[in-house]
Order: structure tokens, then sequence, then C-alpha cells
């Protein structure tokens, strides 16, 4: 006598339906990304290249004519340096505003003894980009770490720091993650102190991770030019 098939599927667990509801959602998540008008607007780009050592430098035009220049490591892939440049009111070129890195120094700058004197104990921020964090150095800060409060704040969509002694208050915007439409998370801030430089970690968020690695890759897609542009020249 044969034994009849089954034609009734097993059913599966609430657990293991729960767990593929989570991996998929995470999946969505992690590609989000995609839809974001940064992510839209840096793919419509017009795109150029070069490369120069270790450094690969990108300039990109975008619909509205403001510029932005990034540079990369070739070995690392980390984001070294990033500006933009957006034409003033009358239709002339501004300064380029750095976002991430060391600044621009102007090649004819208007030097003030006043101004130097004023500056030498002023604080001084930079922003830098490591492979999991974005960073902040903030130099010509004394105190000690202890004296400083720093705090995620998605009302305002910064990092805001205070010392007890009400000596220097300062909000840090974090474009990568507003542009993601991304929330701070305060256990992703770190903070230390060495050499009168206050320095500000915050652990880059899976989705962020994910788009730097695919936008990387994207870029390889943007051939090298061999005579360098006057916009890559002036950085």
């Amino acid at each position: 006598m044969k034994r009849k098939s089954c034609l009734v599927e097993p059913f599966e667990e609430k657990d293991d339906i729960e767990k593929k509801i989570r991996e998929l959602n995470k999946k969505n998540n992690l590609t989000m990304y995609k839809n974001s008008i940064w992510y839209r607007s840096l793919l419509a780009a017009e795109k150029s290249c070069l490369k120069e050592d270790k450094t690969k430098k990108v300039h990109y035009k975008f619909d509205d004519d403001s510029e932005m220049v990034e540079e990369y490591n070739v070995d690392t892939q980390v984001l070294l340096r990033r500006a933009w440049r957006v034409k003033n009111k009358i239709g002339g070129e501004a300064k380029w505003n750095v976002e991430v890195g060391d600044p621009i120094h102007d090649a004819n700058p208007h030097i003030d003894i006043a101004d130097i004197t004023e500056a030498k104990d002023q604080p001084v921020l930079t922003r830098r980009n490591t492979r999991v964090n974005l960073e902040w150095r903030i130099r010509n800060l004394p105190y000690p770490i202890e004296t400083y409060s720093i705090s995620a704040n998605n009302d305002d969509k910064c990092i805001i720091i205070r010392t007890i002694n009400k000596k220097y208050f300062k909000k840090l915007s974090v474009p990568e993650l507003t542009r993601l439409n991304l929330p701070l998370e305060q256990a992703n801030i770190q903070s230390n102190h060495h050499f009168n430089t206050l320095i500000i970690l915050y652990k880059k968020p899976q989705q962020l991770l994910d788009m730097e690695k695919e936008w990387f890759q994207e870029l390889a897609k943007v051939k090298p030019v061999k005579d360098i542009p006057d916009e890559c020249k002036a950085q």
C-alpha cells in the first residue's frame, strides 16, 4: 500500500517568522540611503576625477551650479577632505568652504597683527574622518575632560558641547547623518582630551558605512582625467 504524500507544507514557528521579518526590515533599512536626495544628487552630478600618488580627487558639479571636491586615500578608501563652493548672489565664485579636512589657506590673505594675537588662544575646530568614526578636534581648550558636557540633540540635529564653567559652548553639525535622515545616538559619542585639544568621536551607523563603501566603488566608474582641472588645482 502506497503512502500518501502530504501536500500541506509544515507551518513555520512564530519565532522563525518574526526572525525573517526582522532580517528583511534590517536589509531594507541598510539600503534606504539609495532613496535619499543626497545619494541621488551624487549620482546625477557631473563628475571628474584625477589621481595623485595615493590620493583620489573628485570634482562634482550639481544642478544648482554648486560644486564639491572630495579627496580620498586610495589605499584606505577614507575621505580626507570635502569642500563646497557656491556662487554668490552676483554670480561670482565664492571661496571654498571646507566640511571635512584641513582648511584651504587663502593664497593672498590679509593678515592683521591684532587678528593673529586674538586668534592665538581662540578655540580652533577641524573635522576629520576615519573608517569607523566622524571626528572633531577643538584646539586651545585647556579645561580637563570632566569639564565638558557633550550631548546629542536631535531637535537641532547637532552635537552640543558645554563646559560646567560656562567658558565654552559649541554646536557641531553632523551633515553626514542629516543627509540620510539618521538620528543622533548618545551611545555613539566618545570624547577625550590631550594637549589642550578636545577630541570628539561619533561612531558611524551601519547605513552610513554601507553608503560610503558603495559610493567609493561607484567612483571607480569615473575615469581619471589626464589634465588637472583648475578647480582641483586650487585644492
